[in-house]
């Protein structure tokens, strides 16, 4: 994310949305990866760059949009400085991830796919993060922890 927080509106971020739409317009498939890169780039994919790359590839913004909301991944939003990501798979909801859900939701004061007020944490669905066997399961950032109880979450809520 080297360029986030570089500045704000339509001009803070077009050259670079045209640039990497351009880059990948030629591609077969090539929307998917081109939106990966600007939300790597950006943290994010800005509202305000689906015009430029529906025209760069020639489809309508509605499209892109489309795109965009269909898979969960895609923000449409400045994510919190750490993610959390709570497993919503069948294991852990059979493990009790439901009502780590709810106190996560309750502490936190944000649902799925929104960020706390202060900018901190981020939450997100994940459906499975490859622990089963430590059910409930969640991952900040890039380390994932098993067997989370509501105390456990708190405690880790508490680091930083």
């Amino acid at each position: 994310m080297s360029t986030q927080g570089a500045g704000s509106g339509k001009g803070a971020h077009e050259a670079l949305v045209s640039g990497i739409a351009e880059r990948h317009v030629a591609r077969p498939g090539g929307l998917l990866p081109a939106l990966h890169a600007i939300q790597d780039e950006l943290g994010y994919i800005p509202p305000e760059a689906v015009p430029t790359i529906a025209e760069a590839f020639n489809i309508s913004r509605a499209e892109v949009h489309g795109v965009i909301s269909f898979y969960h991944l895609f923000r449409t939003t400045p994510p919190g400085r750490r993610t959390l990501y709570l497993c919503r798979a069948e294991a852990c909801q059979a493990m009790g991830a439901r009502a780590l859900e709810k106190h996560t939701r309750e502490r936190l004061g944000i649902g799925f796919h929104e960020t706390t007020a202060d900018g901190r944490i981020s939450l997100e669905p994940i459906f499975c993060l490859g622990n089963c066997a430590c059910s409930p399961a969640v991952m900040i950032d890039d380390f994932v922890y098993g067997r989370v109880t509501p105390q456990r979450m708190d405690a880790l809520l508490e680091e930083d």
